[in-house]
């Protein structure tokens, strides 16, 4: 049995046929959508590498299964940048060091911005960390990411109230 889905990924409407039900949110971005950009770490919700955006929110790709997700609106780390702009985010882990062989940065930096717009940020490390911490960093890159985090909230609520003002 087939079933037909449509998505929004990274803003563009998208149709999939999916062959399987079984099908995770991962698989089909990376196998069937070409968007590799998105990690398969552990493939269990356990180290965050797959970490995607699903209206907005936080979500394991891994654990997601694609036709529960008819109608979704999905972020990816390719959807986050405008053009050659990067997002705050990207922008604050390059300044920050916040990335080093580089393998989980797109799961931590989506996981990241989900916290910012959750308004679960702040400016306390500790809350950071523990907001983070279903993102694991196998080199150990906690500091760097702790403090971009911090300055992309900063940043990004700036910005908010230039807007606002």
């Amino acid at each position: 049995m087939s079933y037909s889905i449509s998505l929004t990924v990274n803003g563009d409407q998208r149709r999939v046929e999916l062959d399987d039900p079984r099908v995770t949110l991962l698989d089909l971005l990376r196998e069937r959508l070409d968007l590799t950009g998105t990690k398969k770490g552990c493939d269990r919700g356990q180290c965050g590498a797959c970490t995607v955006l699903v209206d907005g929110r936080r979500v394991n790709s891994c654990l997601s299964l694609a036709v529960t997700l008819d109608g979704a609106d999905i972020t990816t780390i390719e959807g986050l940048a405008d053009g050659d702009t990067l997002h705050p985010v990207q922008a604050a882990f390059i300044e920050h060091d916040g990335f080093q062989c580089g393998y989980c940065t797109p799961g931590q930096i989506m996981s990241a911005v989900g916290l910012i717009s959750e308004g679960h940020a702040g400016e306390d490390p500790e809350r950071v960390r523990e907001g983070m911490s279903g993102n694991l960093c196998r080199c150990a890159a906690y500091h760097g990411i702790t403090e971009a985090v911090i300055d992309a909230t900063r940043r990004m609520a700036e910005t908010s109230e230039r807007k606002s003002a």
